[in-house]
């Protein structure tokens, strides 16, 4: 269940409807209302109130006797991505980077001690990691996760890292924390950051910061390739510079488009815009 909130405008209702899409995921993308009752904390008749409203909503679909969430759910999420511009500005650079190393390359931002994609073009392989929008990773085992974690200040950084991981996945083998800061130091130090084989067995990337119009790391792009057709040497020598150049042309555009101009027009007393 996520954290409450406190004060007379918390609204308790809108906060269980976000728990109830919030328990499912990879490992569980369906459940019974027993499942879903058992995985807020909810009595099963408030449970089944929420999942009824987010089926009239199209949040949620049901079927023998499980709930699933709909595509809908993306709009949620695709409305924060959209509202950074970053979207939009970021995709014909990732569609132009993927022609060039005919790999995938994806985008992610740091949610806790995950990481979670928020754009991403792929390309057909037999043997590929299955991610699509809004997957979560354990942040460590990434190199997005790496880029992203290594731009933290340090007690923010510990808070994160002690956050668990909500990707579903099987935990992973704890390293030393003087491990995980020399690695991020290095990360930090060098601006890109290598993922051998830790998320998953054959699957290998490296990522790069895109930082917005102050210079703050807020997202990380990577590439990414299977162990068994592509050296690390040939990812780190041959698509490192170009994933450099695009992170830092989406980087260049999304500080253009924040610093673009904003006017504010409101109607005169006639209902017409006021004139400037």
């Amino acid at each position: 269940m996520a954290k409450r909130g406190t004060g007379p405008d918390f609204v308790e209702a809108l906060a269980r409807g976000l728990d109830v899409l919030g328990c499912f995921d990879a490992a569980q993308p369906a459940m019974s209302l027993a499942e879903v009752a058992a995985a807020t904390g909810l009595a099963r008749p408030t449970a089944r109130r929420l999942l009824l409203t987010l089926q009239q909503l199209g949040y949620v679909r049901s079927g023998a006797g499980t709930y699933t969430l709909t595509p809908q759910v993306l709009r949620l999420g695709m409305a924060y991505v959209s509202s950074l511009g970053l979207w939009d500005i970021a995709r014909p650079h990732l569609a132009d980077l993927v022609a060039h190393t005919h790999e995938p390359s994806s985008m992610a931002q740091l949610d806790g001690s995950d990481i979670v994609y928020v754009a991403r073009v792929a390309v057909p392989k037999i043997i590929t990691l299955r991610v699509d929008i809004g997957t979560r990773f354990p942040a460590l085992q990434t190199s997005q996760g790496k880029v992203l974690l290594a731009a933290l200040a340090p007690d923010e950084l510990s808070a994160v890292l002690a956050q668990p991981s909500r990707s579903g996945l099987p935990p992973f083998v704890p390293r030393h924390p003087d491990d995980v800061a020399a690695e991020l130091m290095t990360v930090r130090a060098r601006g890109w950051a290598l993922a051998d084989e830790e998320l998953a067995p054959g699957i290998r990337s490296v990522a790069v910061p895109v930082r917005d119009g102050a210079g703050t790391v807020r997202a990380a792009m990577n590439v990414t390739v299977h162990s068994a057709e592509t050296s690390v040497d040939t990812l780190v020598e041959v698509h490192l510079p170009r994933l450099v150049r695009a992170a830092a042309d989406v980087s260049a555009e999304w500080a253009l488009w924040q610093a673009r101009p904003k006017a504010e027009v409101s109607p005169d007393a006639t209902g017409e815009p006021a004139a400037g």
